[in-house]
């Protein structure tokens, strides 16, 4: 599956950015991740889901494999990973994990 542009007919909040999103607004959606501006799909490195500065994708040890259309929008900077407690942040940051519909596996 891939990005779909579309218009937003919900308001929303971008996975990129953490930023709101109009009504109206056209974006990119991806099922099950939700959606992105359109400035933020063109971007180049993820912002950290615990304290929004700069998750450093550019040095990032994964850099070589990592396909920023496909992976998950909630890096961590290294700052945030090093500091004691920093899953249970960032669980608080990413929120909730969704639940598949009922008899469906999650693999």
């Amino acid at each position: 599956m891939s990005w779909r542009r579309i218009p937003l007919k919900y308001p929303g909040k971008c996975v990129v950015c953490g930023e709101p999103v109009r009504v109206g607004t056209q974006v990119m959606w991806l099922k099950g991740t939700g959606v992105r501006h359109q400035e933020c799909a063109e971007a180049r490195e993820l912002a950290c889901i615990v304290c929004g500065s700069p998750a450093g994708c550019p040095s990032c040890e994964f850099a070589e494999d990592c396909d920023l259309e496909k992976v998950s929008q909630a890096c961590v900077c290294a700052a945030c990973a090093s500091k004691p407690g920093a899953f249970a942040k960032y669980r608080e940051a990413a929120g909730p994990p969704e639940r598949g519909a009922p008899g469906q596996s999650r693999l």
